[in-house]
């Protein structure tokens, strides 16, 4: 997908709206548009990445600096005591969206396992 038809893009480009929750000059968080919790949003560079798997070491920096954001943001918006942090990648790992964004899920209570414990 080019960067022209990429929605994430275009978000950051303001030409989609978007419930923001935090923007500085690399990264931009908002809500998804069909949360799965009471917390669901999505940090994104804004520098389009298509995915994990095409990331390099020119990435490191701002992907370091949107994992180190996410607890606070996940405290600030009402998931105080945790949330799961969802990287899809590629066609195996269902990523839907070919802009590398990480989902930061939670809220009051407690999110169903991910794996059953034997």
């Amino acid at each position: 997908m080019s960067e022209a038809d990429c929605i994430f893009c275009k978000i950051v480009a303001g030409k989609i709206p978007s419930r923001k929750v935090y923007e500085d000059e690399e990264m931009l968080a908002f809500h998804d548009i069909n949360p799965v919790a009471p917390v669901h949003f999505m940090i994104i560079p804004k520098k389009h990445v298509d995915s994990l798997a095409s990331a390099t070491d020119a990435d490191a920096a701002v992907l370091g600096r949107i994992l180190a954001r996410a607890g606070r943001l996940a405290r600030e918006q009402g998931s105080p005591e945790g949330f799961r942090t969802i990287i899809n990648t590629g066609r195996i790992g269902r990523q839907d969206v070919y802009h590398l964004h990480i989902h930061i899920i939670g809220g009051p209570d407690p999110l169903p396992r991910m794996i059953a414990k034997s």
